[in-house]
């Protein structure tokens, strides 16, 4: 999804109309995945059979499709200011890689195998956790730009927050998750992990960066190299848009005999999200209210911890466990929590905007 929120068609308060109804398309999609998947079951086989590597060619299609944009729209350049203003950097870096990852896998584990453990087999609750691991360890690039607009958050620290969290993920994301699945008894396949940290995190921001370079070199008479590149990821917005739904479409068209028959399985995925969810928050917020961080820093700082690299856990997932995984139906179900999730946090930040500093 592209971070680029001003394009026509946002609605009033800064986020677009995709982003602002994203719980619907994505129920629309898991809708007409189930539908196919059991209409044309053979169809998904073929689909399932295009792989290399453990890597699922058509979903490495999508999900770069989703994940270029945003990395277009990451400048490195931020990266000069990384020392003023520390104190936002601080508390996002320590719930992101020091927090958050371990809450995740702590909640999947007591949910799955202690709580719902009457309740979904056991190989499955590994699965499960898995998945929650995955969107754990993997911090929000794109849609903190949103939530960071509707908070009217200061754009150019969040893109500062972004770009290091970024960097962070490239060496940090695939130890975590190794660590945690280590640690819950699941199989870590070191080289496909890695191998999808290089096709979904390294290659892209290599290409989004090399890209964002030619657009502000080539930049058109009289339009600024910031200009340039939010035109560009906006004319390409469409294309990422397709490429979430139609991941969401496939795989719970390979879910779908399995969900159709376990239907309770969402609801129980979702509820370790929600509560991970609303308690990261309140740490991050919190640790800036005491720590007397200025609200435009600290409802984004809050709102990064919170929000999930979704498109890369998605396809993690599905290399490490493959298309029709409980692993990759997990991190999809994030998908379907997370906005409305995010939308009643933002509306809690602007509500309580006067108890920080504003300056």
């Amino acid at each position: 999804m592209s971070v680029d929120t001003s394009t026509a068609g946002a609605a009033p308060g800064g986020i677009g109309f995709f982003e602002k109804w994203l719980s619907v398309w994505v129920a629309l999609a898991i809708g007409a995945g189930l539908l196919l998947g059991n209409l044309a079951p053979g169809l998904f086989e073929t689909l399932a059979g295009w792989e290399v590597a453990k890597v699922n060619l058509v979903v490495a299609v999508l999900i770069w499709a989703m994940v270029y944009p945003m990395m277009v729209a990451v400048d490195f350049a931020s990266l000069r200011h990384v020392g003023d203003r520390p104190k936002g950097l601080v508390i996002t870096i320590l719930v992101n890689w020091l927090i958050k990852p371990f809450t995740m896998a702590g909640l999947g584990v007591l949910f799955f195998e202690v709580v719902f453990a009457d309740l979904i087999a056991p190989a499955d609750a590994q699965q499960y956790i898995a998945g929650l691991i995955l969107l754990g360890a993997a911090p929000c690039t794109a849609m903190v730009f949103v939530w960071s607009q509707l908070t009217r958050g200061d754009a150019t620290y969040t893109l500062v927050q972004v770009s290091v969290n970024d960097v962070i993920m490239v060496f940090a994301f695939a130890p975590i998750v190794a660590l945690l699945l280590g640690v819950t008894d699941i199989a870590v396949p070191w080289d496909t992990l890695l191998l999808s940290v290089g096709l979904y995190v390294v290659i892209p921001l290599i290409a989004g960066y090399l890209t964002r370079r030619y657009l502000t070199a080539h930049a058109a008479r009289g339009e600024s190299g910031e200009a340039a590149v939010a035109r560009f990821t906006a004319g390409i917005k469409p294309v990422s848009v397709l490429g979430l739904l139609a991941t969401v479409v496939l795989l719970f068209g390979f879910q779908g005999e399995t969900i159709l028959a376990q239907p309770l399985v969402i609801a129980l995925i979702a509820v370790p999200l929600l509560i991970q969810s609303y308690g990261i928050f309140i740490v991050a917020y919190a640790a800036a209210w005491v720590w007397r961080v200025p609200f435009k820093v600290a409802a984004p700082c809050a709102l990064i911890g919170t929000s999930n690299f979704f498109e890369l856990a998605v396809a993690v997932a599905i290399s490490l466990f493959g298309l029709n995984s409980g692993a990759a139906l997990a991190t999809v179900v994030g998908v379907l929590v997370e906005v409305p999730v995010m939308l009643s946090l933002v509306a809690f930040a602007n509500r309580t905007r006067g108890a920080f500093p504003q300056n």
